[in-house]
């Protein structure tokens, strides 16, 4: 039977002393998050076998420095990685990109929030792209996902002129700020 870890530290141990039971252990704690994610966000499961075990080559190489320094819980820092993984994966493979995906732009300090402050802040960045409606939401996505020119996305929204569709742009983006910390004030637990 494995060792069991009972503390972050421990499990770390056991990771710098190449102990695969500490392996093992982190993949049966944090794995199934991982995998909902990447399920969730245009992936398969083999993605985030994949991803995951990326995620773990690069947790062991950051444990390995004497510096390292855990300021979360290990979970939250590995679900961190592989969302990171992830995210760029997708713009790489230029997938489509969900709204979820506006999570990128959600202020917070990753190492410190937990998984749970987390997904409030997403389903909080959901409710505030649904409210903004069309065609903000269209328009923040041309820009931030699709990588459009602002000539571009003048000419697809039917704008003069680049400066009239940036000037847009920046109103949608102070429109979904406000609904953003609107939304994430009203749904606190």
């Amino acid at each position: 039977m494995p060792i069991q870890f009972s503390t972050d530290e421990q499990l770390l141990e056991g990771i710098r002393k190449g102990d695969t039971s500490a392996i093992l252990q982190l993949y049966k704690t944090s794995y199934h998050s991982v995998e909902h994610f990447i399920l969730q966000n245009s992936g398969s499961e083999a993605d985030a076998q994949d991803i995951f075990q990326e995620a773990l080559v690069v947790l062991c190489e950051k444990v390995s420095n004497p510096h390292f320094m855990l300021t979360a819980s290990l979970n939250t820092y590995l679900y961190s990685i592989c969302r990171r993984m992830w995210l760029k994966h997708l713009r790489d493979t230029k997938r489509h990109l969900d709204v979820e995906d506006f999570r990128e732009f959600i202020p917070m300090d990753e190492d410190s929030e937990d998984w749970e402050t987390m997904e409030l802040q997403q389903q909080a960045m959901h409710r505030a792209m649904e409210e903004l409606g069309s065609p903000c939401k269209e328009l923040l996505k041309a820009y931030y996902f699709e990588h459009r020119s602002m000539q571009e996305i003048a000419d697809a929204f039917g704008y003069t002129n680049a400066n009239n569709a940036k000037t847009q742009k920046y109103k949608c983006l102070q429109r979904l700020k406000r609904y953003f910390f609107k939304e994430s004030h009203t749904h606190k637990t």
